[in-house]
């Protein structure tokens, strides 16, 4: 659980960094932003499988 976190929270910076230089005009940053919301995606699913096991036992 603590990896998984840990993973969502470098995912988080990146899009924050990168959408952040989209933002100031550069354009490939913003494909960078965007794969990173995709990962995010995918993570915050695995996110919500560990809970519930969780919440079973």
């Amino acid at each position: 659980m603590n990896e998984l976190l840990e993973q969502i929270n470098a995912e988080i910076a990146t899009f924050q960094k990168e959408s952040q230089a989209n933002a100031e005009g550069n354009k490939a940053a913003g494909g960078r932003a965007r794969k990173a919301t995709l990962e995010l995606t995918k993570l915050f699913k695995d996110y919500r499988k560990v809970t519930i096991e969780e919440a079973k036992k």
